[in-house]
């Protein structure tokens, strides 16, 4: 987090609530030039927006008018989970679990460029 948010947050900034991650969502106090507060979102740990569940991000881009309030999920429902790509938890396929995929092609290169 910055400074310039963390002062915009302490002096201009209404606490609105806070998801089960422990992001933090924040409203300014006044209205800006276009008639709606800004907000905006204190990360719990690295700020990265896939984070945020749905129901937030309606709020956060002025789907909703209310913010979230806690209910029953779904029994089908799942709980929400930011992007896993990249990390040892992201989705690979049944039959290449813990696989390192082979390098199957040569790049080309140019003629008078061939490696040395």
């Amino acid at each position: 987090m910055s400074i310039a948010i963390f002062f915009r947050t302490l002096w201009r900034g209404r606490f609105v609530g806070e998801d089960s991650q422990g992001n933090k969502y924040y409203e300014d106090k006044k209205k800006t030039r276009y008639g709606k507060p800004r907000r905006w979102i204190m990360y719990k740990g690295r700020a990265e927006a896939s984070k945020v569940p749905a129901d937030w991000h309606a709020w956060l881009h002025f789907t909703t008018s209310e913010p979230p309030q806690l209910r029953q999920h779904y029994p089908w429902e799942k709980e929400h989970l930011p992007n896993l790509t990249g990390t040892p938890y992201a989705h690979q396929p049944k039959g290449l679990k813990g696989v390192v995929p082979l390098k199957d092609y040569e790049a080309w290169t140019p003629e008078g460029f061939a490696k040395k």
